[in-house]
């Protein structure tokens, strides 16, 4: 069998690793200096590489080591974007689920990031100077992926409180201009090298919850329109996107700290729509609890993309996923997949991937795993793409 030599490989995983207490007490002494603390980030992202090596990955991170939450660095690093510490609960929509749930226990929604004046990219990245350390310290079959912020993440949760009226009288003016921001950054990246990048995106997979699609038609809100709306954003954002360039798709329910969820419902409420019209190369798919539903929605999946089944969960260390499940698993979604697009299972089964289900460290707390559930998870990825291709 020959060994693939561009990503997505066979083994793969989200990007976000817990973080070492040595660091997380490091980024919240204030009276550490900028240079102090990115030397101990420095330190700590090295070991995430080893770990990465050491498991088995060809596809390597830096862990979001340098980020609080996983859509860190992008909208706040945009021209006409305002950070707010204190936002008013008005301006959220309450029916996202993520929103719906920290207000049902009382917990007043986090600081957001508001657009109050016309939106540009401010051309230096933050996600360049991430991917270039990592870069620098590759391994020859090494790839360097990085996690992107998804660019609707503001406007779901605050509709049309997410931008000001006097600067963009519509969605279509705000999208446009995030957008347009968006493929400078996908532009700057390419010219760092960088050709392996993953948006995660756990805002569409709400569009597969029943309360949040009732709680939108409730408000007069129509769900399949915003969809919509997204899907062209998705479209516009990566309209230039150069042809080497690999664009992953992360789609999940949650995955905030101490392994809290936030939504469930299958795919089959967005895949004809998501799975098509989106021009991502690779989708990331959350499949590690029943909550995501079924594998019958991978037969919208046109031939030419391919898919990462997120079979083995990031949670919790116990219980331990069986190898020959997750086998048999991973043959059922290719039988699907050959299924609908009409190709053979071989070929379909060559389409597949299989990783965690999300990250280990979305938010910088991160799950409810200790570090050697982590590892042992990473390793079993590993072990099962080896059992089902021969390689990772």
């Amino acid at each position: 069998m020959s060994v693939k030599s561009n990503p997505p490989f066979h083994a793969e995983h989200l990007g976000s690793l817990l973080r070492p207490q040595y660091l997380l007490d490091a980024r919240d002494n204030k009276e550490l200096n900028a240079a102090d603390l990115s030397s101990i980030e420095d330190k700590a992202i090295d070991s995430a590489l080893e770990l990465q090596r050491a498991a088995g990955f060809r596809t390597l991170s830096d862990g979001e080591y340098r980020r609080h939450m996983f859509y860190d660095v992008f909208f706040d690093n945009l021209n006409g974007m305002e950070e707010v510490s204190n936002p008013p609960r008005e301006i959220f929509k309450e029916y996202v689920p993520d929103v719906k749930a920290f207000l049902a226990q009382g917990i007043k929604p986090a600081g957001t990031c508001l657009c109050t004046g016309k939106i540009s990219h401010k051309g230096d990245s933050k996600y360049v100077r991430q991917f270039n350390y990592i870069k620098g310290k590759l391994q020859p079959g090494e790839n360097a992926k990085m996690t992107l912020a998804a660019p609707e993440w503001f406007h779901l949760r605050h509709g049309e409180h997410a931008y000001s009226k006097s600067v963009y009288s519509s969605n279509a003016g705000y999208f446009s201009d995030i957008a347009a921001a968006y493929r400078h950054e996908l532009s700057l990246l390419y010219e760092a090298g960088c050709r392996n990048v993953q948006i995660d995106d756990p805002l569409l997979a709400y569009f597969c919850a029943q309360p949040m699609l009732d709680g939108m038609a409730a408000a007069g809100e129509s769900a399949e329109q915003l969809l919509d709306e997204y899907i062209k954003l998705y479209q516009d954002c990566l309209k230039d996107k150069k042809s080497d360039m690999v664009v992953g798709l992360h789609i999940c329910r949650g995955n905030f700290r101490k392994s809290i969820h936030f939504s469930e419902g299958g795919y089959e409420h967005i895949a004809k729509k998501v799975f098509k019209e989106i021009p991502a190369d690779v989708f990331y798919l959350e499949y590690d609890t029943p909550r995501a539903g079924t594998f019958e929605p991978l037969a919208d999946v046109p031939k030419d993309r391919r898919v990462i089944l997120g079979l083995i969960t990031s949670k919790f260390a116990e219980p331990l996923e069986d190898l020959e499940e997750m086998k048999e698993k991973v043959m059922d979604a290719a039988r699907i997949m050959a299924k609908g697009s009409g190709e053979s299972e071989k070929d379909a089964l060559k389409r597949l991937s299989v990783s965690p289900q999300c990250g280990f460290g979305s938010h910088a707390e991160g799950n409810a795993i200790d570090e050697k559930g982590m590892k042992r998870k990473l390793e079993l990825v590993v072990e099962l793409a080896k059992s089902v291709w021969g390689e990772v």
